[in-house]
C-alpha cells in the first residue's frame, strides 16, 4: 500500500474535498472516465489495509485495539493528520466531547459557539445576578412582527451570511423560530396560485418538510416528489427529470444531501430547474460546516436557502433557522405583514423571530464555533469527515454472523457504501444471526447506554428495480403494506468528530454479535434500575 500511485492518490484527497466531481455532473450520471476508475480502485485499497490483515469479525472480542486501528488508519491516510488542529480546538473548546462522557454522532448542521465559550457566559452571568440567567447565555429568540434592529441581531446577520458565504447585496435574510418554521414561511408566501407545484426531493421522512407540504396544500399547491433507487438511494433521474420538465412549474425545495443517508446530489439539478422555469430552494441544514463554500454555490444561485444554527456543537442544540431570499425573486412574495404561520405551536403575524441580546457582559459578541470551522476551512474538514465516514462504513460492513453458512453480515448500509464523494451521514441497521431486523430505536436505546448519541429516521420514496426484489425487502424490513418505508439507525460525523469515536461506535455495534447480548442488556438494566424495559 506505499506504492507511488497510491502516495499519488492519497495527497491529492484534499484537493478533490473542494469540489466533489460528481456534484457538477450530469444528473444521474457517474464519473465517467477512467482516471476517476483508477482512484476509486486505490482508495477502496487503502481502506481495506486499515483492517488487514483481517476483514471479517465474527466475535466482537476479536476487534483490534483502538490504538491498532488508528496506526493502521493513519498508514493508510496520512494525510489525516494534517487535520489535528480539529483535534486541539475539541480539547480546548469542547471538553465535554474530548473528555470522552459521551460519542456524539447525532448532531448535523454547525453551532455559533463553543462549549467553554457558553459554560463560561453562564458561569460569569450568575455571578453578576443573583436572578436566573437566560439558558440562552448571549441572546434569546422571541416571535414578534419584524425583524429588529438591534446591534447583535445585526452582528449575527452578517456573521452568518459570511459563514454561509452568502452576498447581503444579492440576499436578504430573515431569522426563524427553527427549520421548520423556514420552510413554513416560505410555503406561506410562496405564489401557488399562479406557479401550482411543490417539488420536493428528500429520501426521508422530515418532520420540518412535512409541515411545508401541508402549508403548501392548503394554499392549492400540487405537491409531487423524487423517489429514489434502492438501495444506493439516488435520484431516479428519468422521473425527476420529467417532473422537472412539466408545464406546471413552481417550487423545487432541494438539499444537496441527505441528512440520513449521506447521498449526495447534483447541483445540476438546480442548474436545470432553473432552466425550465422553476424557483429553487436549497435547503442547506444537512451540509456540514464549511460546505457552502464549494465552487458549485457560486454557479448555480438558488432564489431561496435554508439553513438552521445551533448555539454549540454536541450540547444544548437550541438556536434557530435562517431563511435567505434572493433580492430579485423577493417581490413574486406575499406581504410578510397579512401571513399568519405557526411558530412552535402559537400563531403569530409574522414568520421572521426577533433576536434580543440577553447577555450581561461587556465583551463584544463572538462566534467561536463558527470561527473554528473558518479556521479549519473546507478542506481539512471535508477532507477529515470523508475519511472517518468511509472507515465508518468500512468496518461496520466487516461484521459477519458467525456459524452461519451464508456467512450473514451483521450491518446493512443504506445510501453510499464506501465512496469518496458520500456525505457524512451513515444509514444502517442491525441484523440478528437469523437474519432478523434489531429494531432501531432498540439500537439507539442500547447506544445511548453506552454513551453514544445516535439519530433514528425513516426512508421512503423508495423505488424498486422489480417487484421481487421489493417482496424480498419488504419481508427483511418487516415492512407493512403500502408506500415502502424503512426504519433505519443514522450516525453522523461531524468536524469535530475523531478516530476514537468511530471506533467507538464500531465496537458498540459488534456486540451485536454477541446473540444474548439484547437479552443481558435488558437484566443488566433491570438490575440497575430496578424495573423492567421493553426491548
Amino acid at each position: 500500500m506505499n506504492s507511488p500511485c497510491i502516495r499519488e492518490a492519497a495527497e491529492a484527497l484534499p484537493c478533490r474535498g473542494c469540489f466533489p466531481a460528481s456534484l457538477l455532473a450530469s444528473p444521474g450520471a457517474s464519473t465517467p472516465d477512467r482516471a476517476a476508475g483508477v482512484f476509486s480502485s486505490y482508495w477502496h485499497d487503502a481502506l481495506a489495509s486499515t483492517l488487514h490483515p483481517r476483514f471479517d469479525f465474527t466475535n466482537h472480542e476479536s476487534l483490534p485495539s483502538l490504538e491498532a486501528s488508528f496506526g493502521k488508519f493513519l498508514a493508510a491516510f496520512p494525510q489525516y493528520s494534517q487535520t489535528e488542529a480539529a483535534d486541539v480546538i475539541r480539547a480546548e473548546e469542547y471538553h465535554h466531547l474530548a473528555d470522552r462522557r459521551r460519542v456524539c454522532l447525532d448532531y448535523i448542521g454547525f453551532g455559533l459557539y463553543s462549549y467553554h465559550q457558553m459554560r463560561t457566559c453562564l458561569q460569569a452571568g450568575a455571578a453578576l445576578s443573583s436572578s436566573s440567567f437566560p439558558p440562552f447565555p448571549l441572546f434569546e429568540v422571541s416571535y414578534k412582527d419584524g425583524c429588529g434592529g438591534s446591534e447583535s441581531e445585526s452582528m449575527i446577520r452578517t456573521r452568518l451570511m459570511e459563514f454561509m458565504n452568502v452576498s447581503e447585496s444579492e440576499y436578504s435574510m430573515a431569522f426563524t423560530a427553527n427549520h421548520s418554521s423556514a420552510l413554513e414561511a416560505l410555503a406561506e408566501r410562496y405564489p401557488f396560485k399562479g406557479h401550482r407545484t411543490l417539488l420536493t426531493a428528500y429520501d426521508c421522512e422530515h418532520e420540518a418538510v412535512d409541515r411545508m407540504v401541508e402549508r403548501a396544500m392548503r394554499r392549492g399547491a400540487k405537491i409531487r416528489t423524487a423517489k429514489f433507487t434502492w438501495p444506493n438511494l439516488g435520484v431516479v433521474s428519468a422521473r425527476f427529470r420529467k417532473a422537472l420538465e412539466r408545464k406546471r412549474r413552481g417550487l423545487l425545495v432541494f438539499p444537496l444531501q441527505s441528512q440520513m443517508s449521506g447521498t449526495r446530489y447534483s447541483y445540476q439539478w438546480m442548474s436545470l430547474a432553473q432552466e425550465r422555469g422553476w424557483h429553487v430552494a436549497l435547503d442547506a441544514s444537512a451540509l456540514g460546516a464549511k460546505e457552502m463554500d464549494t465552487l458549485g454555490l457560486s454557479i448555480f444561485r438558488p432564489d431561496f436557502l435554508i439553513c438552521s444554527a445551533y448555539a454549540v456543537f454536541g450540547d444544548n442544540p437550541s438556536g434557530f433557522g435562517c431563511l435567505f431570499v434572493k433580492k430579485s425573486t423577493a417581490p413574486i412574495l406575499s406581504d410578510s405583514s397579512t401571513a399568519t404561520i405557526t411558530l412552535e405551536g402559537s400563531s403569530s403575524s409574522s414568520s421572521s423571530a426577533k433576536l434580543e441580546s440577553k447577555s450581561k457582559l461587556a465583551s463584544p459578541l463572538e462566534f467561536r464555533g463558527l470561527d473554528h470551522a473558518d479556521t479549519l476551512g473546507l478542506i481539512r474538514i471535508s477532507s477529515r469527515t470523508r475519511y472517518l465516514a468511509n472507515w465508518l462504513v468500512n468496518a461496520l460492513l466487516s461484521l459477519v454472523h458467525p456459524s452461519t453458512e451464508a456467512r450473514l453480515p451483521l450491518v446493512r448500509i443504506y445510501g453510499p457504501g464506501i465512496l469518496f464523494d458520500r456525505g457524512s451521514s451513515v444509514a444502517f441497521n442491525v441484523f440478528d444471526w437469523k437474519g432478523e431486523k434489531i429494531s432501531p430505536a432498540l439500537v439507539q436505546k442500547l447506544a445511548d447506554r453506552n454513551n453514544i448519541s445516535l439519530s433514528c429516521g425513516v426512508l421512503k420514496q423508495i423505488s424498486f428495480a422489480d417487484k421481487s426484489e421489493e417482496a424480498r425487502v419488504r419481508r427483511a424490513e418487516k415492512m407493512p403494506e403500502g408506500q415502502p418505508r424503512v426504519s433505519v439507525v443514522s450516525a453522523v460525523v461531524g468536524f469535530l468528530t475523531d478516530f476514537a469515536d468511530v471506533y467507538a461506535l464500531w465496537v458498540f455495534v459488534s456486540r451485536f454479535l454477541d446473540a444474548d447480548f439484547v437479552e443481558k442488556e435488558r437484566w443488566r438494566y433491570v438490575a440497575l434500575n430496578q424495573k423492567t424495559i421493553e426491548v
